[in-house]
């Protein structure tokens, strides 16, 4: 089915620089996929270093004024974007379906989820505190500001489309930053509804600037962006071998980044666990996008005397997910982003039979009746995994989960913690200290105790080791967008 659009016009097709929707410098675009059927439905620009420059340019530009506005200002601005993103919802979430293939539902919850950044950050515009430093000696003044870094560059994943640029955006415009940014490319078309709405909100020429690009030509458009002494910020959710590349070429102008890099996610059972319970919460916090999310459980361990009972009760829940494409409105998974998605959970499953595992549910890639696409893969659960696998220490990045058994808690933490990654970690147990003890010693930056769902607009999303470092949403999120300038005034006596 094409796309239908309640306003029409949010599906937009140019790159927005300087207020104005304008081709690439070099005239060249590329194709929009829907993943489910493999059908083209769209077309952007196909940007260079040229269009990357003329971005930088008109933030530079829009810089000064932005800044000099009040916070009260920003604010108001950010709470009419708000208002529209949510106005527009519907709209939003068929293009975050179309472009990304999650279940409609799926989409419209994340309207709601990258909305709530922009009006967090909105309240948090007004509460950039300073503070006043008791004087070393009298006739002294110490006070501390905070001041916008300057342009920030945003580079943004496709798995949450929305989601993930607002939570960029938001908190830099806040600060009084402005952005130069770029989608994915899979998925550019939410990015550039989310713009347009800024714009109708009142956010000023020059303050958000977007540019698309496909795979071939985003390390161009990256790169004129870190050659650029003016974008003082990068910051960026994806891959950690490109993380560590933009951390190594922020060295030449000392750029500030925000890196919210891979993961590795262990999901611990214990035997005190409530079993349903952290069913329930592996149910959510896995399938979630499919399963295509950083902070998916990828190693879930379950201690031997319950890894029975709790395998077979998640292998019946799994069994009866429905997998479908978005048209489908009792669809839970969606497909994957693309054939190469599709390729690595493949050779991942084959992987884990290869060294002894045991296919419990699933296991195959899907082909749907009525439906082109060939990037669906079965829900599936793996039994009998052991360390020697590929998924125990790369991503799987799809709906597979695999299962370790375990005897002790020493033994589960030191292999929850086996691995370079530290973004999110999950465990179940009823044990208030075994709580306690756990909790403390799992290296991540984002713990779920008891609980599968760990996003918040108010709490700090982020990582440690090879996951990164910076933080988003919460206040944190705020000083990440901000220098602290110290003022010392003197001749007071």
């Amino acid at each position: 089915m094409p796309l239908q659009l309640i306003r029409s016009e949010l599906l937009c097709s140019e790159n927005f620089i300087a207020g104005r929707w304008q081709s690439a410098a070099a005239a060249a675009h590329y194709d929009v996929v829907d993943p489910a059927s493999g059908t083209v439905f769209a077309h952007v620009p196909d940007s260079g270093p040229a269009d990357a420059r003329d971005a930088a340019d008109a933030a530079a530009a829009a810089f000064g004024a932005w800044r000099a506005r009040s916070a009260r200002e920003r604010a108001q601005l950010l709470k009419r974007w708000h208002a529209l993103i949510q106005a527009n919802a519907d709209d939003l979430a068929r293009l975050i379906s179309s472009e990304q293939g999650k279940p409609l539902a799926e989409a419209r919850g994340e309207v709601a989820y990258g909305a709530s950044y922009v009006e967090w950050f909105a309240e948090e515009a007004v509460r950039a505190y300073g503070d006043m430093i008791p004087e070393p000696v009298r006739g002294k003044k110490l006070m501390v500001v905070k001041e916008p870094v300057g342009i920030v560059a945003a580079v943004t994943p496709w798995n949450f489309p929305l989601a993930m640029i607002a939570r960029k955006i938001a908190p830099a415009l806040a600060a009084g930053c402005t952005v130069v940014a770029k989608p994915a490319e899979d998925t550019p078309l939410t990015a550039l509804a989310l713009v347009r709405l800024a714009a109708e909100a009142g956010i000023p020429d020059g303050v958000i600037n977007l540019v698309t690009a496909s795979r071939a030509q985003t390390p161009a458009v990256v790169q004129a962006w870190m050659d650029d002494g003016r974008v003082r910020k990068v910051t960026f959710t994806g891959s950690t071998a490109v993380g560590k590349m933009l951390a190594r070429g922020a060295a030449d102008t000392l750029k500030k980044l925000s890196l919210e890099l891979g993961g590795n996610a262990p999901f611990i059972v214990f035997e005190d666990a409530d079993i349903d319970a952290a069913v329930d919460g592996l149910m959510a916090a896995k399938f979630r996008n499919g399963g295509q999310t950083c902070v998916s459980p990828n190693r879930v361990y379950v201690q031997r005397s319950v890894y029975d009972l709790f395998a077979a009760r998640l292998t019946a829940r799994v069994a009866a997910l429905k997998v479908g494409p978005a048209t489908d409105p009792e669809a839970q998974v969606g497909p994957m982003i693309n054939a190469r998605a599709i390729e690595k959970i493949v050779q991942h499953v084959g992987d884990a039979l290869a060294h002894g595992g045991t296919v419990l549910t699933g296991g195959e890639r899907l082909r749907l009746a009525g439906v082109a696409g060939t990037t669906f893969f079965a829900p599936t659960v793996i039994g009998d995994a052991c360390p020697d696998m590929r998924l125990a220490h790369e991503e799987t990045f799809g709906p597979v989960i695999a299962l370790f058994p375990f005897d002790g808690e020493d033994e589960v933490v030191a292999l929850a913690n086996d691995t370079p990654y530290g973004l999110a970690s999950y465990f179940y147990a009823s044990d208030l200290a075994r709580v306690w003890r756990v909790a403390e010693r799992l290296d991540s930056g984002i713990v779920g105790i008891n609980e599968g769902a760990l996003a918040a607009e108010a709490a700090p999303f982020g990582g440690v080791k090879e996951s990164g470092y910076g933080r988003e949403g919460s206040r944190y999120g705020l000083d990440d967008y901000m220098h602290t300038k110290y003022l010392c005034m003197g001749g007071l006596r």
